[in-house]
């Protein structure tokens, strides 16, 4: 009986060895195809009429990283920002503080990636705006070669914040 328990035992413990070997894996498979880093090429917005226009200027800078054990932060920032008069961010006027923060999206937590249904689910730590730390947001996304994209849900405006993205080789 004793040896029938031993080879039960080796059995189960053999499967679930394979098991928890496998699951970064299939969680590496799903996310492959995002992971590494992205450097911005366009912080839009589509109006309710559909057009497409700039939401954070010409020439918006900004980094996204995804890393393979689910990671991530995203860094957008307006091209022209304006500087605080003072040069001491401790001593900015209420203009200066509501422009700084107006003029950047910023936030890092954790993702996950549903290929099937094309949606990245952040689930955000911190982000400069401070409603968003620790709440889950879904965007639905799209893969182009090196390119990748988002769109965020509609604003009060009925605009559609979308993010454009080239990977970094």
């Amino acid at each position: 009986m004793r040896c029938y328990i031993d080879r039960m035992l080796t059995k189960h413990l053999s499967l679930l060895a394979v098991l928890l070997a496998a699951a970064p894996l299939s969680v590496f498979a799903q996310a492959s195809s995002i992971v590494g880093t992205w450097v911005l090429t366009g912080a839009d917005k589509i109006l309710a009429d559909g057009k497409q226009v700039s939401d954070f200027g010409p020439n918006p800078h900004g980094l996204v990283v995804f890393t393979v054990d689910g990671h991530y932060s995203v860094q957008i920032y307006r091209d022209e920002r304006t500087k605080f008069a003072a040069g001491d961010r401790l001593k900015g006027t209420p203009e200066e503080y509501k422009e700084a923060f107006l003029s950047t999206s910023v936030h890092f937590g954790h993702y996950s990636l549903d290929s099937d249904k094309h949606t990245i689910t952040f689930q955000i730590d911190r982000a400069i705006f401070p409603n968003w730390d620790d709440a889950t947001q879904v965007r639905t996304y799209e893969l182009k070669g090196d390119q990748l994209s988002w769109k965020v849900p509609p604003r009060p405006d009925g605009s559609v914040p979308i993010t454009i993205l080239r990977r970094v080789q």
